[in-house]
């Protein structure tokens, strides 16, 4: 799968090393171009995954704000609910489309 802004390839796995977790996809760290992102200081903490961090996204002249968000350090008990680790994995929304 991958994840797209702009015809720039922001994140790209096969669908098993991904992670859905309410209906987004989640790249494993590894799969993402963290020079096309940048974080932001936009504040969010899900009651049951943790705090998140948020990234800006640059696909080539397109640079949309917060489209990217990540856990860095899930509550552990979530864990058991999504059945796996993870931490740091990268999920993509608004402008950024996750394609097969």
């Amino acid at each position: 799968m991958k994840a797209v802004l702009n015809g720039v390839t922001i994140a790209e796995a096969p669908e098993g090393d991904l992670i859905k977790i309410e209906g987004n996809w989640y790249f494993p760290p590894q799969s993402v171009n963290v020079a096309l992102l940048e974080k932001t200081a936009t504040p969010y903490t899900c009651s049951w995954k943790g705090d998140c961090q948020y990234f800006t996204v640059t696909g080539g002249t397109t640079v949309s704000t917060d489209a990217a968000f990540s856990y860095p350090a899930p509550y552990p008990a979530s864990f058991d609910r999504v059945g796996q680790d993870f931490s740091d994995y990268v999920a993509f929304w608004k402008d950024v489309r996750v394609t097969d």
